[in-house]
């Protein structure tokens, strides 16, 4: 072995000498000589030098022609919606959620009506024996769907199978957790089991044109579980959000490469499985009377969807001396928190000495800034008593200024409340300037706003 040769390298000019002094010969500082390992240079080194002796590849410009991917449809619209238009021949799509959320029903339900519809379908279950699949499609009414069923762990099995004959357009793999390699040492499971066991599935379904679906365990924090780079090998990644005790879930695109990632499904689980929700904005709205404080109805967007939600506000004042409570559901605390300084700073409204608890109904999650005004509506409501006008809604964005910006595609927000009935809109300034059915009152501030609610001058 070739004996490694020490270097000192100088780290004030950079001067390389081969024995360690006090003072650099070519800058005269002192002590600023350091020891670098250098990299270990061998006759197989000289001679294997990966700069040359390979295969030269071909470099191709931006603008040569591409043919659009094919596609699968799934025969659920919701679910062709959050992919994009449905599965990519080749592409890998990785699947998460909580358990119980749905999942498996819903990728059963997929692979069941693409079968009915002449589509090569594999459903290789991890977690489940061939039985309980089979009881459940019986369940949802597609136990004679020409699906191909097992219950396997080996990847090696799985591929060796899928290897003989005709290969299928579509493969679920649930769940990739349960995968074995016997290439690699561990228990499923494991971080490398479930890195290998990725790999070699997503390398045949590239060579063999399969769209490949995998299910992934989440962690309590809701993420995926298991190696973040299994995110990075799959071409989409799609969470299966909601909450059991609700009736609705929502298939939200986290990652998509051959699509938009703005774009959501809403199914509500029935007895005859996952049915889909072409209105959601009726499941989210509440059956609402007059005269009722603290509530107020926003038209959220998702992506080109708006859904309009029923936010709750609740005000408690407690005695003098006692720390009051926040408590959110369905959106961020720290923003509530936020709106509730804005409030008492900008428009003399005190929260300090009351429990404030903020509510989306139907458990529906909300993260579109433009809520702001419709939250701040909900609390203004709850403190003084005065309710919202049961025809009105309220969008915008507050800064901590207390001004009211405008947030995007206002006119889209407009439409969908004035097809459900609602006459009126509250909204910012520069928003009201716009053309719409709807009778709009436009503010600059969140004072002009309160002054409004409250009737002041």
């Amino acid at each position: 072995m070739a004996r490694i040769q020490k270097r000192f390298v100088c780290q004030s000019c950079g001067s390389v000498t081969s024995r360690w002094q006090g003072q650099c010969l070519d800058c005269s500082e002192w002590n600023t000589l350091v020891e670098e390992a250098p990299a270990i240079v061998t006759p197989f080194h000289a001679k294997h030098n990966l700069q040359g002796g390979g295969r030269a590849i071909t470099l191709i410009g931006l603008d040569a022609d591409v043919a659009l991917p094919d596609r699968l449809e799934s025969g659920i619209a919701e679910l062709n919606r959050a992919l994009g238009g449905g599965f990519v021949e080749g592409s890998a799509t990785l699947i998460g959620g909580d358990p119980g959320i749905g999942k498996s029903t819903l990728l059963l339900q997929a692979a069941a009506r693409m079968a009915l519809a002449g589509v090569r379908v594999a459903y290789v279950s991890g977690e489940e024996a061939a039985d309980q699949v089979r009881l459940r499609a019986r369940r949802l009414g597609l136990g004679a769907a020409p699906v191909q069923l097992a219950a396997a762990t080996s990847v090696r099995d799985i591929l060796t199978t899928l290897s003989q004959g005709q290969p299928p357009a579509l493969l679920v793999i649930d769940s990739i957790q349960t995968m074995h390699s016997d290439l690699i040492e561990g228990a499923p499971g494991t971080v490398s089991q479930v890195r290998a066991s990725a790999q070699e599935l997503i390398r045949f379904a590239k060579d063999r044109g399969t769209a490949l679906v995998l299910v992934g365990h989440v962690t309590k924090d809701g993420t995926i579980a298991g190696p973040r780079v299994l995110e990075h090998m799959v071409d989409t990644v799609l969470s299966f959000e909601g909450e059991r005790s609700h009736q609705y879930r929502i298939l939200r695109a986290i990652k998509n490469r051959f699509g938009g990632t703005d774009e959501i499904g809403v199914f509500a689980m029935q007895a005859e499985g996952l049915a889909e929700v072409s209105n959601p904005s009726a499941l989210f709205l509440t059956q609402r009377e007059e005269g009722v404080t603290g509530t107020t109805v926003f038209p959220a967007l998702e992506g080109t969807r708006p859904v309009l939600v029923e936010i709750q506000a609740l005000v408690v004042r407690l005695a003098s001396g006692a720390t009051p409570r926040r408590a959110v559901v369905g959106w961020d605390s720290g923003r509530l928190a936020m709106i509730l300084a804005v409030l008492e700073a900008r428009c003399g409204l005190s929260f300090s000495s009351a429990e404030v608890y903020l509510n989306i109904a139907g458990g529906y999650r909300v993260q579109d800034p433009a809520a702001d005004l419709a939250v701040a509506a909900a609390l203004v409501s709850a403190l003084s008593e005065r309710p919202v006008p049961a025809d009105a809604v309220a969008f915008g964005e507050i800064a901590l200024s207390g001004e009211l910006r405008p947030v995007a595609h206002g006119a889209l927000r407009l439409k969908e409340a004035g097809k459900l009935g609602f006459e009126r809109a509250m909204v910012p300034s520069a928003i009201a300037r716009d053309k719409s059915d709807l009778r709009l009152s436009g503010f600059r501030t969140l004072g002009q706003f309160v002054d409004h609610m409250l009737g002041r001058g």
